[in-house]
């Protein structure tokens, strides 16, 4: 490839789309070739994302302008249901495209690569319809991974989000008057999330989300129970050895704290607790949304199919 990969981000409205839009701005390789946002069209790029420089401005992009404009990767930052057309005229115009959908639509779709590379690195082999993981489905996978062949029943998990995990489009979810002082439980069977994660993990997965008053940030605990009673230093050393080498997860002793890794692109794992009969393990994950559980992951997928390393362009 001669020069920068050219990358066209399609729903750059949203606080995951600004996110993309500077690490795209400070990787290396790869140059911001469109960015498609009907509620920002025509407004300059830099005058909502200080990271950006240069002229490009938002535009308002059909299914067929976006296939048309020869850019080697196109990220859909899109709602759920939203992105078909998009994959549909590219896959007729310009198959040879890179796409990173970054909605639910194609997580349960075995024609597309799903990008979680600590879990499923050794899955790709040069797909180019990648489908990123959800947020809580990240964090929840995370934790649960690395005792994974050895949970009996159902894994509870309990979920705390920051409100920027509700997209822009106002609702109760996102309204800080609303949140304050407040935690608001919703979905709280069910939840997409939920299904994607048991899927992944081949597990029974039960998910409780919740929204708090915080901007970004997620807090995932995790309850498992076992087959075997285990030691506590035999867990933890089960979640080091399966994170050694990972420069985006570190496991740590006490429970991760939400404010410690707002604005950070990887996870925490700690606060692991064995119970008395040790059949019981309770683990706690932390991790930004917008970042490690949408722009990050989203980038070293993008890294992964044009051929960069991996954590190519992300602050570690």
């Amino acid at each position: 490839m001669s020069g920068p990969a050219r990358v066209g981000l399609v729903g750059a409205r949203g606080h995951t789309g600004a996110e993309l839009i500077r690490l795209v701005a400070a990787h290396p390789g790869l140059a911001l070739g469109f960015v498609s946002s009907r509620e920002l069209a025509g407004q300059r790029v830099d005058a909502h994302v200080a990271e950006f420089s240069g002229a490009l401005r938002y535009e308002t992009l059909d299914p067929a302008a976006v296939a048309g404009r020869g850019v080697d990767a196109v990220v859909l930052a899109l709602p759920n249901a939203k992105g078909g057309p998009f994959v549909a005229e590219l896959e007729r115009a310009a198959p040879g495209t890179v796409i990173v959908d970054l909605s639910a639509d194609r997580r349960f779709d075995d024609g597309w690569y799903y990008g979680l590379p600590e879990l499923t690195r050794a899955r790709y082999a040069g797909q180019r319809r990648i489908s990123n993981p959800g947020c809580y489905a990240t964090a929840m996978q995370l934790a649960i991974a690395p005792l994974l062949d050895d949970v009996v029943g159902p894994v509870q998990c309990f979920g705390v989000s920051g409100y920027s995990g509700a997209g822009t489009a106002p609702s109760d979810r996102n309204d800080p008057e609303k949140l304050r002082d407040n935690l608001m439980p919703y979905a709280l069977a069910g939840h997409i999330h939920e299904r994607e994660a048991a899927r992944q993990l081949g597990a029974d997965v039960e998910f409780m989300p919740h929204v708090a008053p915080h901007f970004r940030g997620i807090a995932m605990t995790v309850n498992l129970h076992l087959r075997a009673p285990v030691a506590a230093d035999a867990v933890a050393a089960r979640y080091r050895e399966r994170y050694a080498g990972e420069p985006l997860v570190e496991v740590v002793d006490a429970a991760p704290w939400v404010s410690r890794i707002a604005g950070r692109h990887g996870v925490q794992i700690g606060g692991i607790t064995v119970s008395g009969d040790g059949r019981r393990v309770v683990a706690v994950a932390t991790l930004d949304n917008l970042l490690k559980g949408a722009a990050t992951q989203a980038m070293q997928n993008l890294n992964l199919a044009l051929g960069f390393g991996e954590f190519e362009g992300i602050p570690l």
